[in-house]
């Protein structure tokens, strides 16, 4: 048996699977700190990052509840609809629960001989445990000439707008939390977090968590184009409350 010891875990503001970015890099807003477990956290551990702008990031997918080897998955790039080996995809459903992300290093942080790393553009649930973490090499890890047939080009987005009463929210918890929630949910929306087999029905409202706050939103139809507004970002009701 092989057995891994994290090195770290992740701040998210994905604090739900549902709404997380399906790939890294799609939501440049998404920031996470990492906070590294003793001996790990040593300063020393970390010199010369701080040049790099990007990062590899091993990690578990923890809160992924599949049992058991399947050969075929589902993935949600093709709609739920149809399946393809497990190797042929990057679902979460593998046969070892282990994910491979590339993010932007924002910024080393040291404190009193620890250390931290703040990243951006990732797709991390909150509590994911590390792996490892390995700097991005340009020349040998961006391979231009790649050719991938099941995802050829990033997907479409779609256009995102906020009721008058969500905007005002929007900058409440932005001021609140310390993040740009209106450039984030813009970016993390706009990728349409909808299960793709659902066709959007403008009578439905979809809801996520984020941070401490329940975001709702609905699809408008015009035409034979659909967007998404966003209607209301209130905290969220404690769980344990009556």
């Amino acid at each position: 048996m092989i057995e891994f010891d994290p090195i770290a875990v992740v701040r998210s503001c994905f604090t739900d699977k549902f709404g997380i970015p399906r790939q890294s890099g799609l939501v440049p807003a998404a920031r996470a700190t990492l906070e590294f477990h003793p001996p790990y956290n040593n300063a020393q551990a970390f010199v010369g990052l701080e040049g790099c702008s990007h990062l590899w990031l091993q990690f578990v997918f923890h809160a992924n509840r599949a049992n058991g080897f399947r050969p075929r998955v589902r993935p949600p790039r093709l709609g739920g609809n149809k399946s393809l080996g497990v190797f042929a995809t990057r679902s979460p459903v593998r046969p070892n629960p282990i994910g491979l992300s590339v993010v932007a290093l924002e910024e080393v942080v040291i404190t009193g001989g620890t250390a931290a790393l703040i990243v951006s553009g990732h797709d991390l649930l909150d509590g994911t445990p590390i792996l490892d973490v390995k700097p991005y090499v340009p020349y040998t890890d961006a391979l231009t000439h790649a050719v991938n047939p099941v995802a050829p080009a990033p997907p479409p987005t779609l256009p995102v707008r906020f009721s008058p009463r969500a905007a005002e929210q929007c900058q409440m918890h932005s001021s609140r939390t310390g993040c740009d929630l209106t450039a984030l949910l813009t970016q993390l929306l706009a990728q349409d977090p909808r299960p793709q087999y659902q066709t959007p029905d403008p009578s439905r409202r979809y809801a996520m968590n984020l941070f401490d706050v329940d975001v709702a939103w609905h699809y408008w139809q015009q035409g034979g184009d659909y967007g998404i507004e966003v209607v209301s970002i209130d905290v969220a009701k404690d769980k344990n409350d009556p």
